[in-house]
């Protein structure tokens, strides 16, 4: 595969992907699930914030995110890192 079309590859494996790891960690449309990653970090960002997640923070985006699906920055955001991470593994695997 040419570097091009394994960078526009990348990007959208980003964005398709995206939404499956937020709910494989907890981040669902019905809320973060009991007992998951997400629940462990929503509860850790509770304690640091005096007990509520602070709005705008790491967590509240996440959850945000999946429960609503990634808007059209973020959709963009994932898909440039995609693209970045497939580009810089390829840059990396010529130097070998």
């Amino acid at each position: 595969m040419d570097p091009g079309t394994a960078v526009v590859v990348g990007g959208a494996v980003g964005v398709i992907g995206a939404p499956f790891v937020l709910g494989a960690i907890g981040f669902t449309s019905a809320g973060i699930a009991a007992g998951s990653y997400a629940a462990g970090m929503m509860s850790a960002a509770a304690v640091a914030n005096g007990g509520a997640v602070a709005a705008g923070s790491t967590v509240a985006v996440l959850q945000a995110a999946g429960a609503a699906g990634l808007s059209t920055a973020a959709t963009a955001a994932v898909a440039s890192a995609g693209s970045g991470i497939v580009g810089t593994v390829l840059g990396l695997a010529a130097l070998i």
